[in-house]
């Protein structure tokens, strides 16, 4: 425990010397915002930038609360993604790359707390950005559109918190394992190109890691179908701890490739 907590202050102080810790939020946070800015003041960006006729009527749906909160979803899910992906696929690879490595690799230290520390401060990077960035989406939702449901929102919330456990756990492995471009490339095939199929073909299938922001927005608007969503959040659990698990084995097998 003594390792995990020397392991994740120099993980902490790393994040605040490169700015993720103040830029990251600040991402999830201007797209939590300006999505229900953008779609209520839509028309009147039209109007005043479209050169539309004057007497040409310009009218929108009536969106819903929940229907404003999934679309954001939509931008968290290829740009927070994306940062995700680019942002971590070298929090590993890069260390076994530069040197950093073998001068960690030479103590004793436990490789689960090495690896751990190392999943514990990008969950509270990218987890928490994505809850305040929702936040700040619900709090302008509420002004212009209206509130949703307390309860809902926090399962929603939950729900696609451990989605994004799913996808850090994801990142931690390919960067265990590979170089950080081939992880980059490996955890946005895995992350987007996989959801994409899914949501393609998933038709044929309810049980999958990548519904779970499609459940997530069930919960939000009270028609959840439950027994694939327990299935699926139970398989997407243990899919994270045999990431985790890997993620550790496999910094342990490439310690020979760190540069010395």
């Amino acid at each position: 425990m003594n390792n995990f907590f020397i392991m994740f202050r120099k993980e902490w102080r790393e994040n605040v010397r490169n700015f993720k810790i103040l830029w990251i939020p600040l991402v999830f946070i201007l797209f939590g915002i300006s999505e229900p800015l953008t779609y209520y003041y839509l028309p009147q960006i039209l109007n005043a930038v479209g050169n539309i006729p004057s007497d040409m009527a310009f009218q929108l749906p009536e969106y819903k609360p929940e229907q404003i909160i999934m679309s954001t979803i939509g931008q968290y899910q290829f740009i927070g993604l994306l940062i995700v992906a680019f942002g971590f696929a070298g929090i590993i690879a890069r260390e076994r790359k530069n040197g950093t490595g073998i001068m960690l690799y030479v103590r004793p230290i436990s490789y689960f707390g090495y690896v751990f520390s190392k999943a514990a401060i990008m969950s509270i990077l990218i987890i928490g950005s994505a809850c305040i960035g929702l936040l700040a989406n619900v709090y302008y939702t509420y002004i212009l559109y209206g509130a949703v449901d307390g309860a809902a929102f926090i399962g929603f919330l939950g729900t696609y918190s451990i989605w994004l456990l799913f996808a850090i756990s994801v990142v931690i492995c390919s960067s265990a394992a590979f170089s950080t471009g081939v992880a980059s490339v490996i955890s946005i095939f895995i992350l987007i190109v996989v959801q994409l199929v899914d949501s393609l073909l998933g038709t044929y299938w309810t049980i999958s890691p990548w519904k779970l922001p499609m459940y997530a927005g069930q919960i939000l608007s009270g028609n959840l179908d439950k027994v694939p969503f327990f299935w699926s959040l139970s398989v997407t659990l243990v899919l994270v701890v045999l990431l985790v698990i890997g993620a550790v084995y496999l910094a342990k097998r490439n310690v020979a490739k760190a540069k010395i």
